[in-house]
Order: structure tokens, then C-alpha cells, then sequence
């Protein structure tokens, strides 16, 4: 568990005051070992390390049903995070390595999030909720939802917008069919009843397949240039109507959330307060991605030469009065004359980061974050979904942090480089004390 935690100190219980002290005041995870190598270690998060270890190894006054494991652990391991996020990550990777994958699941309760699967494979595709995940689905799987009334809110609200069928039996198209409800109603092509043929039910499919992965983008623009066309013409009741039935498009959409896209495309960088170090010279974030089905990082990212938010609205956004906005850059022959005997290729590396923009940073931390593994499998793909999912879908005053899609192949680089900066500022507050 070594690449898990940074920090490991020997716990002896007559002198538990001095080990205490040595752990920070500050949120992470910690691994209690026992006398024997055998043991299986106790694994926890905490928001303050110092202060729940002291609740379970200092001596109790009287007796007490509190948790107490002094006379059993032999070994303290832990390491700081910066966010809920973070901690629940690493804490899922080492429970992982400690106990298993199907263990630390169990332990963490976590289960595949709900989606809403586009049955492609069937002669007669529909849509429908599943948290099954299959890997030769993933195409046509779209979510993480919140929960399974908003992925069955949702795939009802497509199946309003379009005539594809419901039910979940098995066809054999037949003319003596009896059919269902839908059907009679005209809001089903009865497939079933061979009303259509199976190149119209597809070109049907293939629009409410075109919706899903688009936010629904494609129907909406199909409804506007018929709105446009029909008021070009001066048709004022066909383009009410068309505009009417772009709204209700735009409604259905917006109850999938930015975060529901096709699981075998989901890519997402994520921006969290970072620990700081002794050795930083300037603030930093972490930064997180989540691609080919499991989440990366945390990989620091310098803030070095940016103004944090609250800075820059104290002293003003002129260069007057934000001096190290201009950053000196030596001549190439004083830096190469000055840094030539001394530097490591180490150093020479840290240094090039170092002069690096802040947006080269960013771009830098993705590539390397872009060289991680994928989910082996998918149940490790269910467990990454749902630790994402658990920190996407909580309100926004109670989510630390900030998610970035793709936009038009590209990243959206100063955009993260202010949410950077706003995390860090944020981070780097002061905490009044109580009153």
C-alpha cells in the first residue's frame, strides 16, 4: 500500500501524545496496522486525521462504547487530501488493494448508476433503464443519472417526442396482431402490426438515437428550420406549432444533465483544492480525469504566476498594480550561462514547467493524466460512475471543485485556469475561529 499513502510512523500507546501530534490537522485517509503482518488493516477517512485518531487510540476516561483500538495498532499510514472527492477515491483504491474489489464495493456502497440504454442489437430497438453495464453496449448507454426517477423521468419524456415502441416482448410482426394502446393513440409506429416497414422503423430509431447522443441538439434544430421556413412564408400557425414543439424538445433535454453522454465517450477533467506542501512556491490544484471508464489522478497543476481570484478583486485587474502579472524572462545566453553546470535533467524539467504558461500547465497535467489505465472490466467501471456520480449530483453549494467537458475536440483551458484559480483562492482562505 506504499503508493497509496506518503506518510508511516511506528504507534507505540505509551507514548500515543507524540505520534498524535505528527499528524496533520487536515482531511485524508489513514490505514491502521495491527501487531501482525497478517492483519488486516483498518482503513477510514476523516475530515481532521489528528483529531479522529485521537478519538480512537488515546487512553478513555471510564468506561465507554467507543471504538478504541490502542492496545492494537502497531502502525499509522496516511496521507492528506484536498476535497471529499479525493479522499473518497483513495480510500476506494486502497480498501481495493487491502480486501478486493467486490469488498471495498460492499464496504463503500457503491452500485452502477442508472442509464438509459438504446437496444441497437434488436430488429425493433426501444429505449430503456438499466444499471447493467455491458461492454458491447456501451455506444448506446447514456448516463450517469442521479437516480432511477431521473433516468426513467428522462427516457419517458424521449419516448413522448417520438413513435418508437414501449413494450419489452419479443415481436413477430404480424398484420393480426392485436397491438396495444400506444398504437391506437398513434403514438407508436406498431412494428408489431407491420403497419411500417423496418426501413422506416430504423430511420425512426436512428432520430432518437441522433437526440441521445446530441442533448437532443439535432431534433431541436430540425424543429427551428421548420419554424423559420414556415415564417418565412408567412405560415404563422405552422411555425407556432413547430415552435412549440421545439420547447417541449428543449424540456425533455434538460432533464439529462451535461454529465449524461455515452459511456464509451465520457471524458471529464475535474479541478479540486490540493494539499499544500512545504516546499510549494506557489498555490496548487489537483486535477482528475475521468476516460475510458475510470477516473485518473490526483496530478498537481502549479498555479505559479496566476492571481487568485480574490487577489486579483482586492488590488484590480491593472498591470500597475499586479507587477508579478509580468513575468522577467532572462536572455537565452545569462540562463544558459547560469544554469548549465548546476542543473539535472530533473531540474532543466521542473524549470521548462515552471516558465510554462499556466494554460500549458493545465494541458500538461492532462496529457500525463491521459496515459493512465482504463477500467479492466464492468464492474470497475460501475464503482469509477458511481464515486463520480456521488460527487456530481450533490447540490452545488455542498460540491468542492469544478468539472470541464470537451468542447469542439478542445479543451476549455482559461476557463480552467480562472476555476483554478477561484479553487485555490478558496482553498488558501483563512479559518476564523468559532465564535
Amino acid at each position: 500500500m506504499a503508493p497509496i499513502f506518503e506518510h508511516e510512523i511506528v504507534f507505540d500507546p505509551a507514548h500515543a501524545a507524540d505520534a498524535l501530534r505528527s499528524l496533520p490537522a487536515s482531511a485524508g485517509i489513514v490505514a491502521l496496522f495491527g501487531q501482525a503482518n497478517t492483519d488486516r488493516p483498518h482503513l477510514l477517512r476523516a475530515a481532521n486525521l489528528r483529531r479522529r485518531l485521537q478519538s480512537l487510540l488515546e487512553p478513555t476516561e471510564g468506561q465507554t462504547k467507543r471504538l478504541n483500538l490502542r492496545d492494537r495498532i502497531a502502525r499509522i499510514a496516511w496521507r492528506e487530501a484536498g476535497s471529499d472527492f479525493e479522499s473518497l477515491l483513495l480510500l476506494h483504491r486502497a480498501m481495493a488493494f487491502a480486501f478486493g474489489a467486490e469488498e471495498a464495493r460492499k464496504r463503500m456502497r457503491l452500485s452502477s448508476p442508472y442509464t438509459v440504454r438504446f437496444a441497437a442489437e434488436n430488429r425493433f430497438p426501444r429505449i430503456y433503464v438499466t444499471n447493467h453495464l455491458r461492454r458491447r453496449s456501451l455506444r448506446t448507454t447514456f448516463g450517469p443519472f442521479a437516480s432511477r426517477f431521473a433516468a426513467e423521468r428522462y427516457c419517458e419524456a424521449v419516448e413522448e417526442l417520438f413513435l418508437i415502441r414501449r413494450c419489452y416482448l419479443e415481436l413477430h410482426p404480424s398484420p393480426e396482431d392485436p397491438g396495444c394502446i400506444y398504437g391506437e393513440i398513434n403514438k407508436c409506429m406498431a412494428p408489431c402490426q407491420q403497419r411500417v416497414t423496418d426501413e422506416e422503423y430504423s430511420a425512426e430509431c436512428q432520430r432518437v438515437l441522433s437526440f441521445l447522443e446530441t442533448h437532443g441538439a439535432s431534433r431541436i434544430g430540425e424543429l427551428e428550420a421548420e419554424r423559420d421556413e414556415a415564417s418565412a412564408n408567412m405560415m404563422f400557425e405552422e411555425a407556432a406549432a413547430a415552435h412549440a414543439r421545439a420547447a417541449k424538445v428543449k424540456s425533455a433535454a434538460a432533464l439529462a444533465d451535461e454529465l449524461v453522454q455515452p459511456l464509451s465517450d465520457l471524458r471529464a477533467v475535474l479541478l479540486m483544492p490540493c494539499p499544500s506542501r512545504d516546499d510549494d512556491e506557489a498555490p496548487h490544484v489537483a486535477a482528475f480525469q475521468f476516460a475510458d471508464g475510470c477516473i485518473r489522478g490526483p496530478h498537481r497543476v502549479s498555479l505559479l504566476g496566476v492571481r487568485l481570484a480574490k487577489e486579483q478583486a482586492e488590488v484590480g485587474s491593472s498591470l500597475f498594480a499586479q507587477p508579478m502579472m509580468l513575468a522577467p524572462v532572462p536572455l537565452e545566453g545569462e540562463a544558459a550561462a547560469e544554469t548549465a553546470p548546476t542543473e539535472s535533467a530533473a531540474s532543466k524539467r521542473e524549470t521548462a514547467a515552471a516558465n510554462a504558461s499556466a494554460e500549458e500547465r493545465v494541458l500538461a497535467a492532462i496529457a500525463a493524466l491521459d496515459e493512465g489505465s482504463g477500467a479492466e472490466d464492468m464492474t470497475e467501471l460501475g464503482d469509477h460512475l458511481a464515486m463520480l456520480k456521488r460527487w456530481y449530483y450533490r447540490p452545488e453549494k455542498q460540491r468542492t471543485g469544478a468539472i470541464f467537458f470537451r468542447e469542439r475536440d478542445s479543451w476549455p483551458v482559461r476557463r480552467m485556469v480562472r476555476a483554478a484559480a477561484r479553487i485555490a483562492a478558496g482553498a488558501t482562505a483563512p479559518v476564523l475561529p468559532p465564535a
